[in-house]
């Protein structure tokens, strides 16, 4: 099983989410951005290290959702979700096709990735 970190990024009431590339597994579906735990990394550490890397942008948690374990045939990830704040910098993308902010209502009309859609439903319920 794969340890995966996800943020939910908030900036001005409204959510960051992203769109995986072409290339990617799971091509063009919308999810949180995050990435893979490394060895001897701490899971906070790697949500602010990943969104860094992938997207530009630096955050700062502030909470945490419910994890989230999906067996997608071919590979099984645990999804450990964080709420952050965005901080600062300029959204650049590396590997993924796009980016939106949303407002909560909105998340429900995107194609998710599958190991996304429990905590999609879960925030969508929280007073944020």
């Amino acid at each position: 099983m794969v340890r995966v970190t996800c943020a939910i990024i908030l900036k001005n009431h409204k959510i960051l989410v992203t769109q995986r590339g072409e290339k990617m597994k799971l091509p063009l579906k919308w999810e949180f951005p995050g990435g893979k735990l490394e060895m001897d990394e701490s899971e906070e550490n790697c949500i602010k290290r990943e969104i860094r890397e992938e997207l530009g942008i630096e955050i700062g948690v502030i909470g945490r959702l419910s994890n989230n374990i999906h067996d997608y045939g071919s590979f099984k990830i645990e999804l450990i979700p964080f709420l952050a704040n965005y901080i600062s910098g300029e959204i650049k993308l590396i590997e993924h096709a796009n980016f939106i902010w949303l407002n909560r209502n909105e998340l429900i009309d995107l194609d998710w990735a599958e190991a996304d859609k429990p905590i999609v439903n879960e925030l969508i319920k929280l007073r944020i």
